[in-house]
Parts: structure tokens; C-alpha cells; sequence
């Protein structure tokens, strides 16, 4: 039952999907937890991560187009944000607001569980704002030898560069770990059946990570398995984060079996 101790998350983005409104009410009922979660749409994101602040709102998770917009209205900046310049979760103690980036915390330790070998080539495709927290947690996790391929130059050379990567606009021959961080493969995208990477560069690599997390199995995690590949999926990625953002909001932060479970209940 709602009551006056009931605490509130949100959500500020300018098209408010179900997933993480689901994801977090979910574990709230799951674990009895006197929370309750709600997506807004916004076009004044200074008012809103004021009134984050006034009305003592206790979490917000920030989706494109705030997430950069929302950095000079908060207090304190994580190294997760400083990391990357970009912002999707926000914490209010007692109306001091701090910002992090869940998906670059979620990035960084599955490198860190599954990725081993810094010694390894890493091939990045993509230039956009996830792609730029996949680069620096590779950089983060200690990975030299990186090179981001990406059709735009000018986006694609400036990410490269911000980390001290190189920048290519055609595939090179050979990659140790192929990483996707383009819409190819998204479900409704009009590259949803298409391979992000070449069989033949898929065959050849040690292994394989997909940003896109819908489907959770696109073309490129079924090919890496076929081959026996390891891989790390959209789907990893976008449980992690929610749940790194649950732990922030309400100190409590349930076993993977759990996680595992409401991240499959927000995408149904």
C-alpha cells in the first residue's frame, strides 16, 4: 500500500519506454520494499532535476537527450560520469544530488569478469554515447590496444582520440574482441537481420560482445556461438545496469538469480 514514507524513482526521458518501470517496481514487490517507480517525459530538464531535489524524489534514471544536458544541476559528479561526460542515474541525499553512469559501471565489470587478456586487440563499432562508455571502460580496465571503426570521421576519429585509440572506417582483416555498439541487429531497426561484423571476422576472434540488448540473441551473438565463441550481450549489459541503479536507490541489491529475473519480466 502507498503511504506518506512511500519513497519515489523516476525516470526523465524525452520517450519513456515500460523496461525500467517494470524492472524496478518488480524487485520493490519482490523484496518488500516500500518504494515505488514512475517514467516521466520532459522538455525542461533544469526544472525537472530541480524538482528531483525540491520534492525529495529519491532516484532518477536519465535517457537521451538529458544526458549531458542534466550535468550542471547536480551536485557531485561519480567518476563514472567524469569517466564519459554523460549522466543516466541520479541519487538525492537530503537534496544533495549526485550522478552516475550505470552503463559504464555495468561495461567495466563484465570486461573485468570475462575480458582477461588486456594484451588482446579490441575492435569497437559505433561513435555514439554508449559506444563512448564502452571505450573508456576498455581504456579503464587497461586495454591498449583498441581501434574504434565507425563510418563518420569526424564522430568516430574524436571518440578514438578522447581515449587515445585509433580510429578506422573500414573493418580491419582480424580482432582478438569484436564489440558492437551500432543498431545493427536491434529488433525494429532496418538492420535487424544484418551481422554487425563479417562471419569470417567472427570466426577468427577470441570473443564477441553486443551492446544491442533486443533481441538479446541478433545475428552476431547466434554466429559467435555457433563458432563456440564467449560472448557478452545487450541483455548482460542492460540488466546490470538497472541493477546497479536499484543499489544506488535503495542500498539493497539482490543476487544475480533475482536480477536475471526481473530484467526478463521488463522486456516481455
Amino acid at each position: 500500500m502507498l503511504n506518506k514514507d512511500t519513497r519515489l524513482c523516476i525516470s526523465l526521458s524525452a520517450r519513456p519506454s515500460n523496461i525500467g518501470t517494470r524492472f524496478h517496481n518488480y524487485l520493490y514487490q519482490k523484496l518488500d520494499l516500500d518504494y515505488i517507480y514512475k517514467a516521466f517525459s520532459t522538455t525542461d530538464i533544469e526544472h525537472a532535476v530541480k524538482g528531483v531535489r525540491a520534492l525529495g524524489i529519491r532516484g532518477c534514471s536519465v535517457s537521451m537527450p538529458f544526458k549531458e544536458s542534466c550535468i550542471p544541476f547536480i551536485d557531485t559528479l561519480s567518476d563514472s560520469v567524469k569517466a564519459i561526460d554523460s549522466v543516466n542515474t541520479i541519487v538525492n541525499d537530503n537534496g544533495h544530488l549526485t550522478a552516475y553512469n550505470t552503463d559504464y559501471i555495468a561495461v567495466k565489470n563484465l570486461i573485468d569478469k570475462h575480458l582477461h587478456d588486456k594484451a588482446l586487440n579490441v575492435l569497437i563499432q559505433g561513435s555514439g554515447g554508449m559506444a563512448k562508455a564502452v571505450v573508456a571502460a576498455f581504456r579503464d580496465a587497461g586495454f591498449q590496444r583498441v581501434t574504434v571503426l565507425a563510418r563518420n570521421q569526424q564522430h568516430g576519429q574524436a571518440l578514438a582520440e578522447k581515449y587515445g585509440y585509433d580510429w578506422c572506417a573500414q573493418p580491419p582483416t582480424e580482432a582478438d574482441i569484436l564489440v558492437n555498439v551500432t543498431p545493427i541487429g536491434m529488433t525494429g531497426s532496418a538492420e535487424q537481420d544484418q551481422l554487425a561484423f563479417s562471419d569470417g571476422l567472427v570466426q577468427q576472434a577470441a570473443a564477441v560482445f553486443d551492446a544491442v540488448a533486443f533481441p538479446a540473441q541478433t545475428p552476431l551473438i547466434r554466429l559467435a556461438q555457433q563458432y563456440q565463441k564467449p560472448v557478452i550481450t545487450g541483455a548482460e549489459v542492460i540488466a546490470l545496469q538497472a541493477l546497479e541503479q536499484f543499489a544506488l536507490y535503495t542500498g539493497v541489491r539482490p543476487d544475480e538469480a533475482l536480477m536475471l529475473e526481473a530484467s526478463e519480466f521488463s522486456r516481455r
